[in-house]
């Protein structure tokens, strides 16, 4: 299990190969990138990611033990970023190794709807017209409620 957060951007293609390899047992690979989006409509210059170091890490650790005691998980990635991210940046990476796809799915959807509503992450959108914080959504916290 890897469980990384960090202001360096990350390799999507390393990482996931590395994720993959020596792997023999696992029949399903499943991977997920989250992506700064502007939905400011060609406005956001940047996105601002802020955390607290030791809370944040030990609540991606839970999540992820979580995951692997919920489903049938040989191994389980997730990277986060924090700090300026530009539009097109990647924010963050989810991989779930399973000997069967529906676990790995199922684990991967689970983990990215935690990331998106209960991580503690806090993220604000600077364009110019200022800063606001982006406020957690109805449908995150539904996305996470069928877990």
């Amino acid at each position: 299990m890897k469980i990384a957060v960090q202001s360096e951007p990350f390799d999507l293609g390393a990482e996931a190969s590395a994720f993959a390899s020596g792997h023999r047992d696992m029949g399903a690979i499943v991977t997920f990138t989250g992506v700064v989006r502007d939905l400011a409509r060609g406005d956001l210059d940047r996105m601002v990611i802020e955390h607290y170091p030791g809370m944040t890490l030990k609540a991606l650790e839970k999540i992820a033990n979580e995951a692997r005691d919920r489903w049938s998980l040989g191994d389980v990635l997730v990277i986060h970023r924090y700090g300026d991210l530009a539009p097109g940046e990647m924010i963050m990476m989810v991989a779930t190794a399973s000997p069967h796809r529906k676990d790995a799915f199922e684990a991967a959807e689970f983990l990215m709807d935690y990331l998106k509503s209960r991580a503690p992450f806090w993220k604000k959108e600077i364009t110019s017209d200022g800063a606001d914080w982006v406020a957690a959504k109805d449908e995150d916290e539904d996305a996470l409620s069928r877990w």
